[in-house]
């Protein structure tokens, strides 16, 4: 396959000093574009394998967005045998992948990314004629494994759209509904699976961002509307000074956060996260935050049609196989995946995998 590699454009350090000035969180949470900030992120595995063989996959940036997603380039280390920077459009992913045979070398894997990435607002009362192929809608509302959109996940989406005509009053009461309805469950494992058939037979509309993000999208596509699922990892602070809306620390390992876009025509992708309302309902101090509460309110209202680029997409992949895995059909791939004597690791643990990501902000 062809690896594509981009210069990764590096912002001055003035403007990042800048940009990267928390703020009280009382202030207006308004994310606007005010210039790129480029990141480098590393992903280090060291696999416990005993002298079994072994396999790792790393997810790198792929998805490319002209106005706020600029892939750099990838380089890696490793001590395997075999390993190469996959680029895979079929499936809309980049990852490197890693071979060790069996022996005593311990198996080893460092992947270096650059991303430059820049706040999104998008102007819903400024029509820009923005379009999608017949073949692009058709990806962006087919069903996936875990997102029908038939049965109890389009009756649920005719029951909240109602008279609803237009695809922006559509995409605005799914979202409405999404942050009703949900609700952050801190006892889910990572970032959740996205069964919405189950979670919407079941009652339970609880968990983190890949369920209730990919409860959006799924309702989206059962009404119509194009939309997807963007995998990815908080990397910086907040701008605006909400702890529960970047990373604290340059150990980002825990970091992964999935987010949500739908296309609208004349306007473009719209971004949408309703699962990050509420997280700042449950987790942002004091910890006492309702819908009502005004930080929530300024969440809310940014989060359908904004977007803070504090945050790395990786891709917006469905139903994803990896090369050479005996693990079959993954849901999404945004944590590393590794395999020992054939047998799966767990991803959600990176201590017990063992790997660790770290970010820093280019200058």
């Amino acid at each position: 396959m062809i690896i594509t590699r981009r210069t990764a454009l590096k912002s001055g350090a003035a403007a990042a000093a800048l940009a990267a000035l928390p703020r009280a969180a009382s202030a207006l949470y308004a994310p606007q574009p005010s210039g790129w900030r480029t990141y480098e992120i590393t992903t280090r595995v060291e696999l416990p394998r005993a002298s079994a063989p072994a396999q790792a996959w790393v997810p790198v940036p792929s998805l490319e967005a002209e106005l706020w997603a600029r892939p750099g380039e990838t380089t890696f280390t490793t001590t395997a045998a075999e390993a190469e920077l996959v680029d895979d459009p079929a499936q809309r992913i980049r990852f490197v992948h890693a071979v060790w045979e069996a022996g005593d070398e311990p198996a080893v894997l460092e992947v270096v990314s650059t991303i430059s990435m820049q706040d999104r607002a998008v102007d819903l009362s400024s029509p820009t004629g923005a379009t999608l192929s017949e073949a692009e809608e058709a990806h962006f509302t087919a069903a996936t494994a875990l997102l029908p959109t038939d049965g109890i996940v389009r009756d649920t989406a005719e029951s909240i759209i109602g008279w609803a005509w237009t695809d922006k009053r559509k995409a605005e009461r799914l979202y409405q509904w999404v942050v009703e309805s949900t609700e952050r469950d801190p006892e889910v494992r990572g970032c959740g699976l996205g069964d919405i058939a189950s979670m919407l037979e079941m009652g339970n509309l609880s968990g983190k961002c890949a369920d209730l993000n990919a409860l959006y999208v799924g309702l989206a596509r059962a009404a119509g509307l194009p939309a997807r699922d963007l995998y990815g990892i908080r990397v910086a602070p907040s701008a605006f000074g909400y702890k529960s809306l970047g990373a604290g620390s340059a150990d980002v390992s825990k970091a992964q956060h999935c987010r949500a876009e739908v296309f609208l025509e004349n306007y473009g992708w719209v971004p949408t996260d309703p699962a990050d309302v509420r997280k700042v309902v449950l987790e942002e101090p004091p910890k006492d935050l309702t819908l009502e509460s005004p930080e929530v309110q300024d969440v809310r209202a940014a989060l359908f049609g904004a977007s803070e680029g504090n945050w790395i997409v990786y891709n917006d992949a469905h139903d994803v196989i990896l090369p050479g895995s005996t693990q079959g059909m993954l849901p999404f791939l945004m944590y590393p995946q590794a395999e020992i004597d054939g047998v799966a690791q767990d991803e959600l643990s990176p201590d017990s995998f063992t790997y660790t990501i770290t970010a820093r902000e280019l200058t």
